[in-house]
């Protein structure tokens, strides 16, 4: 039995986790956007240990990931004409669909909610796993839910490293570790609600990711519009999330050159994160860290440059924010998110 930090994504190592899933355990895998920890969708007990494990809210719901193919009248009650298209259009890959939920499909995956989410990734592990998993359950029919394989709140992983950091015990206790190298997408997936389309509400876009909006309106042909009051829960979608334990803040250019030049001094040492190269006279005490302009390659390094610099001892991330257009609501979608969880002020900068 497998116990080390991460193992093979070769046929044997796959067909082992597809066993420990059947029989209830928790499998962190690879996916395009960053890895999972996925258990068994039908077993409420084993849903159980990854809210568990994660120290995740119960009523928060978690995407279920099926293999190409799979039966999705078994998870959802009704496939409506604009999902069919959008899978279509970008299954396998980064799009979880919002659809009404089966009857039949437990609530646990859902937060209590009548619909669910539905993925089919598109990385070669992930499928080899589900079609191994799917192949041990009567029908065929299985699903493995599966929220991103970190702390509640934290940066997610890209890297089989990454989980191991954050569930050491579990690693230490034999949860397998399917090492698919760095995930490609580096962001959570874009979420579409569907569920609603009986009721009259057209397209939701409840989280942007690599696919996007204009894509999606393209293959539908109606726009997407924004959550209400009455759109359901969805992963990573609360106001404070994908956050290191490193306060972070997002500041416009003035402000980082106030921070490292002669205009203010870091009472700390404090990592720098730009779209340009450290200016002459950047504080000795800065890391600055240049960061791609496009907002594709920027999403691929975020959250391993986040870990990184999380780990570094310093006292702050100060995080030029990007461009406000389209293009980039992704990306500032996450940077956002990271920066609500703390309340900063400017007490970090001393006059000189």
């Amino acid at each position: 039995m497998a116990t080390s930090t991460q193992a093979s994504s070769d046929a044997v190592a796959i067909e082992l986790a597809a066993q420990r899933l059947l029989a209830g355990d928790l499998v962190a895998f690879p996916t395009e956007t960053v890895y999972g920890l996925g258990a068994d969708a039908q077993n409420p007990d084993a849903v159980a240990r990854i809210y568990a494990a994660k120290g995740r809210p119960s009523n928060h719901p978690i995407i279920v990931h099926v293999a190409p193919g799979a039966d999705l009248n078994y998870w959802a009650s009704s496939i409506p004409t604009p999902a069919r298209q959008l899978i279509d259009a970008f299954w396998p890959g980064p799009l979880t669909l919002i659809l009404p939920r089966a009857s039949h499909a437990g609530a646990a995956v859902s937060g209590g909610q009548d619909s669910i989410g539905l993925r089919c990734p598109s990385h070669p592990v992930a499928q080899a796993l589900l079609r191994a998993f799917a192949a041990g359950k009567p029908g065929g029919h299985a699903g493995v839910a599966a929220p991103s394989a970190n702390k509640f709140g934290h940066v997610s992983p890209t890297l089989a490293e990454h989980v191991a950091g954050e569930f050491p015990d579990e690693v230490a206790q034999g949860m397998i570790v399917l090492d698919g190298g760095p995930a490609q997408v580096g962001i959570e997936s874009t979420i579409v609600d569907l569920s609603r389309l009986g009721q009259g509400v057209g397209p939701v876009l409840l989280r942007p990711g690599h696919v996007t909006p204009a894509q999606i309106q393209a293959v539908l042909g109606v726009p997407l519009g924004l959550p209400d009051a009455a759109a359901p829960r969805a992963s990573g979608t609360l106001k404070a999330h994908y956050a290191p334990r490193t306060p972070l803040e997002l500041v416009s250019q003035a402000a980082l050159l106030a921070a490292i030049g002669g205009q203010g001094q870091p009472a700390g040492p404090v990592a720098v994160v730009a779209f340009g190269p450290a200016p002459a006279g950047a504080h000795a005490r800065v890391a600055w860290r240049q960061v791609p302009d496009d907002p594709v390659r920027y999403a691929q390094a975020l959250y391993a440059m986040l870990r990184e610099l999380d780990a570094g001892g310093y006292a702050r991330i100060l995080v030029q924010a990007p461009p406000a257009d389209d293009a980039w609501r992704a990306v500032n979608d996450r940077i956002g998110r990271a920066a609500a969880a703390f309340t900063l002020d400017t007490s970090g900068l001393q006059a000189t």
